[in-house]
């Protein structure tokens, strides 16, 4: 069951990679686009890499976090704290793949621009990789095998 829903959680992160490269193109982090955006508070810094949040990731996230939620709905609303638990670690997966996908998929950057000069918005890096994707890997994991 649980390498049905990663490969389910894959091919929504490489759909959502393609949607969110043909809105924002070359201009990563909704740079270009109108929307609005808190770029300083010690929460972001803690919870948020140190990358600004703006209006269209906010809906975007909570967008898909309701939507992970619908099998709870779909299943006479039957919720546990289990299940919650690893909802939340296929989630931290599906945005490491999405956003690793967006670099991969965007004709504007590729393997190369996944890099800390390319890749503003990413402010912290380990081992080649933004420490976002290593963080959330590694918790989704242990989400999912709760």
């Amino acid at each position: 069951m649980t390498g049905l829903v990663l490969a389910l959680v894959a091919a929504g992160a490489f759909l959502w990679a393609k949607m969110e490269i043909e809105i924002e193109g070359k201009a990563g982090w909704a740079e270009d686009l109108p929307t609005w955006k808190v770029e300083k508070h010690l929460l972001l810094d803690i919870f948020f890499g140190g990358r600004a949040l703006t209006g269209y990731h906010l809906w975007a996230f909570s967008f898909v976090l309701a939507i992970f939620h619908l099998p709870f709905a779909w299943a006479g609303g039957t919720w546990t704290w289990r299940g919650e638990v690893r909802l939340l670690g296929f989630y931290a997966i599906f945005w490491v793949l999405e956003d690793l996908l967006w670099f991969l998929l965007n004709p504007h950057y590729g393997w190369r621009g996944l890099s800390p000069g390319r890749a503003w918005w990413h402010k912290r890096w380990f081992l080649g990789l933004p420490v976002d994707y290593w963080v959330f890997t590694a918790m989704g994991i242990a989400c999912i095998g709760f």
